[in-house]
């Protein structure tokens, strides 16, 4: 069996994801779909809108064979880490393709920018430059791509699709990368008439605005709890109140703890707490990963120990998902976890641990969910 594999978030899973798989389909019909899905926390330091079951769940339904789960030390940093996690999961799972979305749809252009990442000298020591210069690191990464190529390169996507093929070159991986034409702004706030953006479908759930021609038409039914950073805050304010020393923490650099501590005890919401910290230095993205990481107990030490993947965690399946399982699973390098057990794998206990302060608001009982059998959904899709 021939695969495609995937990296998302489906925060929310909406009409454009739909425009992907079914693309997909299209070109390759007979291949399995793989996707590589982040847990309860996103790369933007945020909780996923809904939690990774119901995902898990709305991605199977529309058209995806198997789910796995990028695991919260990969999920929550910065473009390169969650690159690797995520291409090193479908290299372990012997994907043949992996496709992603891109604002230029330029594979060569993108593929040029990543070997001169890796092969010129000069492009760290340019990085280093432009950041003592105050420029944030996504900012000193463009300037310095654009001062070695004279090619310029801001859009979200396509800089994660550089991460993408750098984890493909450095580590001799065999994937082969494709882009797909993205077809709306990834920041976009506003809704369009049928592909918005997730920024936007999240907004609109949150102020009760109508989303029904913006996603999957069964999908609604799934948005009876939703997650907020903003719920949070008074957990954060007394994690930071009550820590002796927030350097522990990863993304936490020296000298911003105190910063920290300072600007937590007068603000009054999340919103307002990140105003007063954000600078030319730490962006929007930034400090909400430093958040998260705080907020999960996740320290530099850990970031350290978690470096590699070393297990596969299934979330989701339908028939076409576990012929394929059936098919790769005696020759993975990793083990293949389909049901936790109580004696787990240390990276799998932290990630459970995370799925408890993710539902710490709202108590949904998640973490019974972590042990019980993953899910299946039959043949649904080719039904429809």
């Amino acid at each position: 069996m021939k695969s495609i594999g995937i990296v998302a978030e489906y925060n929310p899973f909406h009409n454009g994801h739909s425009y992907q798989i079914k693309k997909i389909k299209e070109k390759y019909p007979d291949y399995t779909i793989v996707v590589v899905m982040c847990g309860n926390f996103t790369e933007r330091g945020e909780p996923t809108i809904i939690d990774k079951w119901k995902r898990s769940e709305i991605a199977l339904l529309n058209g995806v064979d198997l789910v796995v789960e990028l695991p919260f030390p990969f999920a929550t940093q910065s473009g390169d880490y969650f690159a690797y996690g995520a291409i090193t999961l479908l290299e372990y799972l012997k994907v043949e393709r992996m496709i992603f979305g891109s604002e230029s749809d330029n594979l060569e252009e993108i593929e040029f920018i990543a070997k001169t990442q890796i092969e010129n000298e000069d492009f760290d020591k340019l990085v280093k430059i432009y950041s003592k210069m105050g420029k944030n690191y996504p900012t000193a990464i463009s300037a310095s791509i654009e001062e070695l190529t004279g090619k310029k390169i801001t859009t979200p996507n396509d800089l994660l699709g550089v991460s993408y093929i750098k984890t493909i070159l450095k580590n001799h991986y065999h994937l082969i990368p494709e882009t797909i034409k993205r077809t709306n702004n990834y920041h976009e706030e506003q809704l369009t008439e049928m592909i918005s953006s997730g920024t936007s479908i999240r907004k609109c759930l949150k102020e009760n605005i109508s989303i029904e021609k913006q996603i999957p038409k069964e999908e609604i039914k799934y948005f009876d709890t939703l997650y907020d950073i903003e719920d949070y805050f008074p957990l954060l304010k007394y994690k930071i109140l009550t820590c002796k020393d927030l350097s522990i923490y990863q993304t936490v650099e020296e000298g911003i703890e105190n910063l920290l501590k300072k600007e937590i005890s007068s603000s009054c919401s999340m919103r307002e707490f990140k105003e007063r910290i954000k600078s030319k230095r730490y962006t929007y993205n930034k400090l909400s990963r430093m958040i998260i990481h705080i907020l999960c107990d996740f320290t530099k030490e850990q970031a350290k120990e978690f470096q590699n993947i070393t297990y596969i965690r299934i979330l989701g399946f339908n028939q076409k998902g576990r012929k394929y399982l059936n098919q790769i699973k005696k020759d993975l390098p990793v083990p293949l976890i389909s049901k936790v057990k109580r004696d787990k794998e240390k990276m799998l206990e932290f990630e459970i641990n995370t799925t408890s302060i993710y539902d710490i608001m709202n108590n949904k009982n998640l973490v019974n969910q972590e042990y019980k059998s993953i899910l299946y959904i039959g043949d649904y899709y080719d039904k429809k």
